[in-house]
C-alpha cells in the first residue's frame, strides 16, 4: 500500500509561475483533451476488460487502470496550475528590452554560434523547441539586456559570452 507523502514535506521547487496567454491556452486545452476526451474512453476500456473476469491475468485492464491514473494525476497538476499561474501579456513598454516572452537572437562571436528562442515559463517548454525557461541561467542572464548588449552567462561548464542581436515579442 502506498503512503501518500504531504505536500508540505516535499522540497519546493524554484520555478516561476509566470506563463503567456499563449501558454496558459494551451494548458486549457489539454485539461479539456483529457477530460472530455481521453478519460472518458480510457474508462471505457477499463470498464469492458473488468467485465471479462479475471482480472489479475488481465493486461488491459492494468495497463488501462496506470493510464487511468495517469490522466488523473495529471488533470490534478493541470487545475491547480491554471489556478496559481500568472499570466504576462505583452506590453509596448518591453520593447527593446529583454523581457518574458520575448524571442531573442543571440550570437557567440567566440564559438560563431547562433541562437534564438523564446524565453516562457517552465510549463510552456514541452513541445516547444525553440523556448527556453525563465529560470535558466541563459535567462537570467538576458533579462532586462538590449540589442548589442553583451552578456556572461555562468553555467557548470564555465562562462560564455552572447551579443544580442534581435528581441522580437509575439503582439
Amino acid at each position: 500500500m502506498r503512503r501518500k507523502i504531504p505536500e508540505s514535506t516535499l522540497p519546493k521547487l524554484n520555478r516561476s509561475q509566470l506563463i503567456t496567454s499563449e501558454g496558459l491556452q494551451k494548458l486549457k486545452e489539454e485539461h479539456d483533451h483529457l477530460w472530455r476526451v481521453e478519460r472518458p474512453d480510457v474508462t471505457a476500456k477499463v470498464a469492458w476488460a473488468a467485465s471479462l473476469g479475471d482480472r489479475s491475468e488481465n493486461a488491459d485492464y492494468h495497463y488501462n487502470k496506470k493510464r487511468l491514473r495517469e490522466i488523473d494525476n495529471r488533470l490534478r497538476y493541470l487545475r491547480k496550475c491554471i489556478d496559481d499561474f500568472k499570466v504576462i501579456e505583452y506590453h509596448p513598454n518591453q520593447e527593446g528590452k529583454v523581457n518574458f516572452g520575448a524571442w531573442v537572437e543571440i550570437k557567440n562571436e567566440k564559438k560563431g554560434l547562433k541562437n534564438r528562442f523564446r524565453i516562457v515559463g517552465y510549463e510552456e517548454l514541452i513541445g516547444n523547441k525553440n523556448y527556453i525557461s525563465m529560470d535558466s541561467p541563459m535567462a537570467k542572464s538576458l533579462l532586462g539586456k538590449a540589442v548589442g548588449d553583451e552578456v556572461i552567462v555562468s553555467t557548470k561548464l564555465g562562462d560564455f559570452v552572447w551579443k544580442i542581436l534581435k528581441i522580437e515579442y509575439q503582439k
